[in-house]
């Protein structure tokens, strides 16, 4: 294998999920957004983007493989670019080769990075988010790189900005032209709203049609809509939602994100041509929520849908029990699903004593099959060092563990 030294570094990263929604940039090099945004950052336990980074002087080239394969990206490059940069001004104010300096030639070294998500990638479930978080964080620990690196993550994906971060995060779209002002931000920890959890109901894990990238450009271009609500819409449904986490006041928290969700999705349908990536169950979705929140008078749930039909839902912990197993009333699993879990994540109780009345609901069709699984979790914190040795995506040639032989030809 030959006597050389390998210095790498394992990390985690979570997804988030916008409350309020980034859609449509004003630079597209920089990934400078129209708005500022504001999302939740949820568990790595249950979602997340797991990157090996390595860096010898043997590799003979950058390399970078995602889910097993071998890729090449402009914005990977981006951000390791950066990265280098960030790690070769710090390393010019400094003299010294202490226990928190790297060596100056490793920033010379070729980089050899590997990575993986434990669910479904471009399937509207954020993966874009966590992977690029996860890269840029992954990258400054082998660096040494210090200080908020948000803006490093935008360089890969937008809203990778605000997987940087645990709990409530705010990405701020900033006025500086060269976006040195455009970054996250923590806004609450996780710990903040405990109660408050998060259901996923997983009604796609395809790649969709139309990628964000190509979708909000779409609407940056053609949608009068989106310019109306980039004036005059976001920034008093922003200031209400950040109040109304703030205050855990969850009946205006709820209103705001469906509405958000709503009129971000109306956008799109105004786009010419118009997208559409809400499905027949995603709209079955949206009015089981309704009607839940109608029995109960009050919102007890909220959903919100990124550029995808999956939901993501926000509630009390108090509902969650009661409206999963509503959800798998309507939505049961199909029999091929049989053998694997429908309900992943946070365990789910059993409740034999619903009122007839949320299970007759007359405007929602049982439909078997039509979600594929859900995922119970929670607010989390943000990206964290993977301890662990043997977690290390990479071997101890630099390679990937799982995918050595096809990684080689």
């Amino acid at each position: 294998m030959g006597d050389f030294k390998i210095n790498s570094v394992t990390c985690k990263a979570p997804v988030n999920i916008a409350v309020i929604k980034y859609w449509g940039k004003r630079d597209t090099k920089l990934i400078l957004p129209l708005n500022s945004s504001v999302s939740f950052t949820l568990c790595t336990e249950h979602l997340c983007a797991t990157t090996t980074a390595a860096v010898s002087p043997t590799f003979k080239q950058d390399q970078i493989w995602l889910n097993g394969e071998k890729i090449e990206n402009s914005r990977l490059t981006a951000c390791l670019k950066e990265i280098r940069r960030r790690a070769r001004k710090r390393k010019s104010v400094s003299d010294n080769d202490t226990d928190d300096n790297i060596p100056l030639e490793m920033l010379n070294w070729n980089v050899h990075i590997c990575s993986k998500n434990n669910f479904p990638t471009a399937a509207g479930l954020a993966s874009s988010a966590a992977g690029y978080a996860c890269l840029a964080y992954c990258l400054a620990k082998l660096f040494k790189v210090e200080g908020n690196i948000s803006d490093i993550a935008r360089l890969g994906s937008g809203s990778a900005s605000r997987s940087m971060f645990g709990g409530a995060v705010q990405w701020d779209m900033g006025w500086d032209s060269s976006g040195s002002d455009s970054i996250a931000r923590q806004l609450y920890q996780h710990t903040h709203w405990p109660e408050l959890k998060v259901v996923i109901l997983v009604v796609s894990d395809q790649q969709k049609k139309v990628s964000s990238f190509s979708g909000m450009q779409g609407s940056v271009e053609t949608s009068e809509l989106l310019q109306y609500r980039i004036k005059h819409c976001v920034a008093s449904r922003l200031d209400a939602v950040v109040n109304a986490i703030g205050n855990k006041d969850f009946e205006t928290f709820a209103v705001n994100t469906m509405k958000e969700s709503n009129q971000f999705h109306a956008v799109c349908l105004d786009t010419y041509p118009p997208i559409s990536y809400l499905n027949d169950t995603s709209h079955t979705i949206q009015n089981l929520v309704h009607s839940f929140n109608k029995y109960h008078q009050c919102a007890k749930v909220a959903y919100t849908f990124d550029a995808g039909p999956n939901a993501t839902l926000y509630m009390l912990e108090e509902s969650v029990d009661l409206f999963i197993n509503i959800v798998q009333h309507y939505f049961p699993p199909s029999s091929s699903t049989i053998g694997e879990p429908f309900v992943r994540g946070l365990p789910v109780n059993l409740i034999d004593n619903i009122d007839e009345n949320l299970l007759n609901l007359k405007s929602i069709p049982t439909t078997p099959g039509a979600i594929k699984y859900i995922i119970n979790t929670a607010v989390g914190s943000g990206p964290e060092v993977v301890m662990d040795p043997n977690e290390s995506l990479l071997g101890e040639d630099g390679l990937p563990k799982e995918y050595k032989e096809s990684s080689q030809h």
